[in-house]
């Protein structure tokens, strides 16, 4: 697949690309070229630039989830959609693969979350305490494949490290492949079950409202959707 096949949307202010597991959206220390970098490099030559081209992360998803991601190709678009997902007015759905069902069908979870640098984990708890950050999810289970895995739809309303992994393994369900929160094995390419399907947002220029989605073939073969 070439970076072409990635793009999902693109106007003159945002571009949105579908990141396959073991991209990584922005560098990091292990110097592996990053979602950001590789778009900058396709525009200009598409494009045919001469100078540098911009291109900023408006949010983030971690190297083994795969999914819609959203860049910026104005500092313009990038500061208002910052914002945004600030102030949560920038709604993510994900699909979540787990092996175990769910305590109810449909539920919301409310914890505070704590980041261990060193373990590059976050650990869940009940109250308030020190560092802690409040996240908030909605799920709904939609699916049980034939080999008993479990196909949840996560409204994600907060945006906290590993989130959606250490809330889900918290009730019991580990995303099947993620190791890091418990599950059993790994997945064969070293992603996890997890897949952020579509973004809506109020175009930051325009101010009409943009549902971008991602397909997941995988996903939707185990499922049969």
């Amino acid at each position: 697949m070439t970076f072409a096949d990635q793009i999902l949307y693109e106007d003159n202010h945002l571009l949105a690309i579908n990141k396959m597991a073991g991209q990584i959206t922005q560098g990091d220390k292990t110097g592996d070229p990053c979602l950001a970098d590789i778009a900058k490099a396709f525009l200009k030559e598409r494009d045919h630039k001469p100078g540098q081209v911009y291109c900023g992360v408006i949010h983030r998803l971690d190297r083994p989830v795969s999914g819609v991601v959203l860049l910026a190709k104005t500092s313009k678009a990038l500061s208002r959609m910052v914002e945004k997902v600030r102030t949560r007015e920038f709604e993510k759905h994900y699909w979540a693969v787990v092996k175990n069902a769910p305590p109810r069908p449909v539920g919301a979870l409310e914890n505070w979350l704590v980041k261990n640098e060193e373990r590059n984990k976050s650990y869940v708890f009940s109250a308030a305490r020190p560092n802690a950050k409040l996240a908030r999810l909605e799920y709904r289970e939609v699916a049980v494949s034939e080999g008993g895995y479990h196909l949840l739809d996560i409204n994600l309303h907060t945006g906290r490290h590993h989130q959606i992994r250490c809330q889900l393994a918290n009730i019991g369900c580990p995303i099947k492949g993620d190791l890091k929160y418990g599950a059993e094995r790994s997945n064969p390419d070293g992603s996890i079950s997890l897949h952020a399907y579509s973004v809506t947002f109020e175009h930051p220029v325009r101010h009409e409202m943009i549902t971008v989605t991602a397909p997941n073939d995988e996903i939707s073969k185990m499922f049969n959707i």
